[in-house]
């Protein structure tokens, strides 16, 4: 699968079902986050792989009401990263966008290997940065829930359940860039 195939393929399924995730998958997913572009090559982004019993069960007490599917999810990912560890220049804190990427990377290295990974925010970052022993002053930015797309919607609530046969909308090209200066129909939103 070549990078382009990777990008058309990946989707962030709900319905997910269980997958045996190896060490060799996680260490997979580590160096795609790894070999990503960081400014000053920084690397501010640190990643608990989450996949034992227990571990997955803590997580499960941080998330948001609706984000019950997750518990199907044979591995979690908690991304997070501090503003210290990369760039500020002036208002631009480059720590949020690097880490952006690093899991961008990931997604894309899962969809190679038939994996499904979809990241989240609705979770307590407070909560979550606790049960897994991550550091004060780390920003956990998404939980990346990883397993195999199944057919089996039963653990979506209905809205969910529709959504996930087809990709959701994409905005068209012209209301993403423009050529050589701003054009008002970037100002479209995209449909929810």
């Amino acid at each position: 699968m070549d990078v382009k195939e990777a990008i058309e393929k990946r989707r962030s399924y709900r319905a997910l079902g269980p997958v045996e995730i190896t060490d060799g998958m996680v260490k997979e997913l580590a160096t795609a986050a790894q070999l990503t572009a960081s400014c000053f090559n920084n690397q501010p982004w640190k990643f608990v792989f989450v996949r034992a019993k227990g571990s997955l069960e803590k997580v499960h007490g941080c998330l948001s009401k609706g984000n019950e599917w997750v518990k199907n999810a044979s591995l979690i990912i908690a991304a997070f990263a501090r503003k210290e560890n990369d760039c500020v220049i002036k208002e631009r804190e480059y720590y949020l966008f690097d880490l952006g990427m690093a899991v961008s990377a990931m997604q894309l290295r899962a969809t190679e290997l038939g994996l499904t990974a979809h990241p989240i925010a609705g979770f307590d970052n407070e909560k979550v940065r606790l049960a897994l022993g991550i550091p004060e002053g780390n920003m956990v930015l998404t939980l990346v829930n990883v397993g195999k797309k199944t057919a089996d919607l039963s653990g979506l609530t209905p809205q969910q359940a529709a959504m996930e046969p087809g990709r959701p909308p994409r905005l068209a090209l012209e209301n993403i860039f423009s050529m050589d200066a701003y054009d008002e129909k970037l100002a479209v939103k995209p449909a929810r």
